[in-house]
């Protein structure tokens, strides 16, 4: 058993929106195959991933160090027993050569091949990804019913109060309960009517409203806006300053009476360890958020959860961003609390399964083999195009 072929695309994500830092019109990402010499149905297995957004397309890297090392050691692909791929492994092959540090652009690359090579392996298993995560860190007990936000609330032109307002119902309509906006690319006043407005269609229920400022400030507005916003109850305030800086991070949490959440561009292990050690973060009310599909992929984030555990962090905390399908599984297949969804935007990746409805504010993983993302038509379609 082993792989025959890697293939890439950079697809274009057009989204004509921006954060407190980016604008997403030029946002590419990766989408990759993995293709066995295993044939189903008259079909060979393949495995699908991708990077997730607000990371660039990574086809060089990709195509000119990760693919080759895979393809050249065909005799490492194979599990122990043959039945199925070494995910493993074939990350150990992938990393040949490489120095400790400087993750960066890199672990965006091996993310989104490492995912399409978990996704094959689940495939040649025939059971669903969020079970062969499970098995892969020993949980025994894995989630099947997931807790799930909807993120969105981007700064839009052409939107403006009335139309965020009508964003967020769309979410509520659709069975989230609870949601997440954008802070940081407009005025604290502005930003502050925004949040009431939103907090009025929530009934003043600040726990089902979370924000996010991008990691957009320094500490003086960083220290400002949690001041600001500190009488309203939020579920949390995510990323308020650079994501390395631990130090402004610890000065908020120390500041902010209630929860921080940041982590979704920390892109490693070590990274990860790092802000809990001197980021000021708080086991029993702070969330983390790093993305399986940023960040070195399925194998590193079964890690990091088993890091946290000896930090004395539960996966509770842990919501990983991403908003997609592979999120989902990690949740899941990890027993985390929870993950968070792009219905609205980031298509044809963000969001679940076609047939994967929202039912008060949780979605109840299928038995699908693989990651599931053939149950979702236009991202089917868009990684049917690798083939």
């Amino acid at each position: 058993m082993r792989i025959l072929g890697i293939r890439d695309i950079a697809v274009p994500m057009g989204a004509p929106m921006r954060n407190a830092v980016i604008d997403f019109s030029k946002m590419t990402v990766s989408a990759v195959a993995v293709i066995t010499d295993v044939v189903r149905g008259g079909e060979p297995v393949v495995g699908f991933g991708f990077n997730a957004n607000g990371r660039y397309a990574q086809s060089a890297v990709i195509r000119e160090r990760l693919a080759p090392r895979v393809l050249e050691a065909p005799e490492s692909h194979a599990s122990a027993d043959g039945t199925t791929l070494d995910p493993r492994a074939i990350r150990r092959l992938m990393m040949r050569n490489e120095k400790p540090g400087g993750h960066g652009e890199r672990a965006v690359a091996v993310a989104a091949l490492d995912i399409a090579v978990w996704d094959a392996a689940a495939k040649l298993r025939d059971m669903p990804l969020w079970a062969l995560i499970a098995e892969d860190a020993g949980n025994g007990a894995p989630e099947r019913g997931i807790p799930v936000y909807a993120a969105g609330g981007y700064y839009d032109p052409d939107k403006g109060a009335d139309g965020l307002v009508a964003e967020m119902q769309r979410y509520l309509d659709e069975g989230y309960t609870q949601v997440k906006m954008k802070i940081g690319g407009a005025t604290l006043d502005e930003d502050l009517a925004r949040i009431e407005a939103v907090l009025t269609l929530l009934g003043g229920d600040g726990s089902r409203l979370a924000v996010d400022a991008n990691g957009r400030f320094d500490e003086e507005a960083a220290l400002r806006y949690g001041e600001a916003m500190s009488a309203y109850g939020l579920a949390w305030y995510e990323e308020p300053g650079d994501p390395l800086d631990f130090s402004l991070n610890a000065q908020v949490a120390a500041a902010y009476p209630g929860a921080i959440a940041t982590g979704e561009n920390l892109l490693s292990l070590q990274d990860a360890r790092n802000l809990l050690r001197f980021g000021g973060m708080r086991p029993g009310l702070d969330f983390v958020q790093f993305d399986p599909a940023l960040a070195y992929g399925v194998g590193e984030t079964v890690d990091i959860v088993a890091m946290m555990a000896a930090e004395g962090w539960s996966a509770r905390r842990f919501l990983p961003h991403g908003g997609n399908l592979l999120a989902l599984a990690a949740a899941g297949g990890l027993s985390l609390g929870g993950c968070e969804s792009y219905p609205g935007v980031f298509q044809p990746f963000g969001g679940f399964a076609d047939d994967t409805p929202v039912e008060d504010g949780r979605v109840r993983l299928g038995d699908a083999p693989g990651a599931g993302f053939e149950r979702k038509a236009a991202l089917r379609d868009l990684l049917r195009t690798l083939l």
